[in-house]
């Protein structure tokens, strides 16, 4: 018969405990900078004791509030009327915002690549670049009126019925950004209580409205109203119009036989299809906000052949403590929950500095890691471009792969190549053919493209030739990878561009 008794035993163990600081640090860390700037306004407006930094202002409102030594309860009220933070007094510290942060790394913050530990990045200069007078790039984007503005501008204009007004403003809303109505239109007369011939007849009226070619259901309907108002629409470019399908194919011979023209008469009327515009709905914006694309980081070369990383400070939020105000209010009377309130804002806001001043120092930390790494790229272009995963930077900085993830996800660098996302340099390897290092591929996709560009109408290279090209070159690469690295480029087959490079010669 088993025994059973009581015993009092103590293990160790370690947890990561999600806390709300811990929390808030990580999704600082994986904000764009245009949600940054948006989450700090609001912490603005909710937190009396956060300011905005101005250009100028006293010293001793800019300075950081010293942190304490105790982190009891009793001591907190004599921290508060000094006027100084208590991290401590918060559910974790600091220094484990990052759960994925190493202690090498926590010890490198004083180094001099990071300017120090002491750095407060609201403080940088208000230029963009590193002259001091950086573009504002949000400023060069325009609100443009859309497709579906012009063409409801245009109703207004045109159309004195209300039914017919009415009939209009629906069929607008079905029209694409390409300027097509892509619905089916059947039933659409019940459904607006009219009959199929005010529809059609509210169709076409649309139809005649710029640009040309709008509100058509296809392709061949839309070719169609351009060569109508130019006056092209004849027989024979009826027939052509109506088989856009052998067009496409190169079967020359079948359209002139269809048509009943030769040759010269088919590459002219050719040459006046392709003056047309397929798309005529993309010449206007889309109605929708353009995404602004502003720099986290910005890349120079130096004087000695290397490389330069600095934050754009135009990105950077300018927030700082208001201890006077700070200390103001916390001298007086004042009741349990006003001192609680009071207590909560001042931690939450020293908080925030800090985690502002942590995710600048990591996102500073991984770009210089990444252009360090793709050194060449930077140097030849993008040939040049080497394999990178997210563990051979992380392991580099001594951080974790998710805090790597985190700080490319919507970060972008400018560079004299151009502006590029963080992710953009990692990418997955191909195979030497020599056994030495792999190629990205990136590079070789770079490389594909260029070979299409370069063939001649006599000699289109097949994939099975691009292929042996690449082998030679000492890339490694499976024919299906060719192809589908062509598809995703949007490049015909060999066939097809055999074809468009005859036809165009011709």
């Amino acid at each position: 018969m088993a025994a059973f008794g009581q015993r009092l035993e103590i293990r160790q163990g370690q947890a990561l405990v999600m806390t709300p600081q811990l929390q808030q640090a990580i999704k600082l860390l994986q904000l764009s900078n245009m949600e940054l700037q948006s989450y700090v306004e609001d912490e603005l407006e909710r937190n009396p004791l956060l300011e905005r930094e101005g250009p100028q202002g006293p010293a001793d409102e800019r300075e950081a509030l010293p942190v304490a030594e105790s982190s009891t309860p009793e001591r907190l009220d004599q921290a508060l009327e000094r006027g100084v933070d208590h991290e401590a007094a918060l559910d974790n510290g600091f220094e484990n915002v990052y759960a994925d942060e190493s202690r090498a790394d926590s010890a490198a913050r004083g180094d001099a690549d990071l300017s120090g530990g002491a750095v407060d990045w609201s403080k940088a200069g208000s230029g963009g670049g590193f002259d001091g007078e950086g573009a504002d790039l949000e400023a060069l984007l325009t609100r443009e009126k859309s497709l579906r503005d012009h063409l409801e501008d245009q109703l207004q204009m045109s159309v004195a019925d209300p039914v017919q007004k009415m009939i209009g403003a629906w069929l607008i809303d079905l029209v694409d950004d390409a300027g097509y109505i892509a619905a089916d239109l059947n039933g659409a007369a019940d459904k607006l209580g009219v009959t199929d011939a005010e529809v059609e007849a509210v169709l076409a009226k649309l139809q005649t409205f710029e640009p040309s070619g709008v509100c058509a259901r296809s392709l061949a309907e839309c070719l169609a109203i351009q060569l109508k108002e130019k006056d092209r629409f004849d027989p024979a470019m009826q027939v052509v119009i109506g088989n856009l399908e052998m067009l496409a194919r190169r079967d020359l011979v079948g359209l002139m036989r269809a048509a009943n023209v030769d040759a010269e008469d088919l590459a002219g009327m050719i040459s006046e299809i392709r003056a047309l515009n397929p798309k005529p709905g993309l010449a206007f914006a889309s109605g929708e906000d353009a995404p602004a694309i502003v720099p986290d980081v910005f890349v120079r070369e130096t004087a000695h052949g290397g490389w330069a990383v600095e934050l754009n400070a135009d990105t950077l939020p300018r927030v700082l403590v208001n201890q006077r105000y700070a200390a103001r209010i916390t001298k007086g009377p004042k009741g349990k929950d006003a001192k609680a309130y009071v207590t909560d804002c001042l931690l939450s806001a020293n908080w925030l500095v800090k985690s502002l001043d942590q995710r600048a120092r990591t996102i500073l930390k991984v770009a210089s890691e990444i252009v360090r790494q793709q050194d060449a790229f930077f140097a030849h272009g993008v040939r040049h471009l080497k394999p990178l995963i997210l563990k051979n930077v992380a392991e580099a900085i001594s951080m974790h792969e998710s805090t790597v993830s985190r700080v490319t996800s919507n970060k972008y660098i400018s560079s004299p190549r151009g502006v590029f996302e963080l992710k953009y340099f990692f990418t997955s390897s191909i195979q030497s053919s020599e056994g030495g290092e792999g190629h990205s591929s990136e590079a070789v996709r770079h490389r594909i493209r260029d070979l299409i560009d370069q063939e001649r109408p006599q000699a289109v290279l097949s994939d099975d030739r691009i292929v042996e090209i690449l082998k030679e070159a000492g890339i490694d690469i499976a024919r299906r990878t060719v192809a589908k690295y062509r598809e995703a480029m949007r490049i015909p087959s060999s066939v097809d561009r055999r074809r468009q490079k005859l036809a165009a010669a011709a």
